[in-house]
């Protein structure tokens, strides 16, 4: 696949993969680490998750991902539209990217992988951009996740 296509991350989390999974798994604690408040919600495959982004300068956005496979402490995966930011353009009849959260189980604790792909999709306007800003939003949620374990 292409590299433009596609964007991978991954980091060693000092937490096992059960509570590694509570953190992606429970809409509530994804919410916290994420930046979208998904209180009293739950992701169910085959079902859409909606809250309000809560992370600033974004609180005008609703994060709205259709939910696709749940396997306990293995995977966790939704497609999204990426920066989806403009409130006045309707994004629903562009192709979707798809996110994989990946566990393993590793010495120390749990490596986690994340993949985004599907963004040779995107309209060609919006693709580069897109494509930036989730690559640096990544590297920021690594950082996230790896700190709301940490704070237990």
């Amino acid at each position: 696949m292409n590299s433009s296509d596609r964007i991978e991350r991954k980091i060693l989390l000092k937490a096992d993969p059960a509570q590694v999974w509570q953190a992606l798994s429970e809409a509530e604690r994804f919410g916290r680490w994420f930046g979208v408040a998904l209180a009293g919600q739950q992701f169910i495959p085959g079902q859409r998750a909606r809250g309000a982004v809560t992370y600033p300068g974004y609180e005008h956005l609703t994060w709205d991902v259709l939910v696709e496979q749940m396997l306990p402490q293995e995977l966790f995966s939704f497609r999204w539209h990426p920066y989806a930011i403009d409130p006045a353009q309707d994004y629903s009849a562009e192709p979707s990217t798809l996110v994989r959260f990946e566990l393993e189980e590793h010495a120390g604790g749990t490596l986690l992988r994340v993949t985004e792909s599907g963004f040779d999709g995107i309209p060609a306007e919006r693709r580069l951009k897109a494509f930036r800003m989730n690559s640096r939003g990544w590297d920021e949620q690594m950082s996230n996740i790896e700190n709301y374990l940490q704070q237990g």
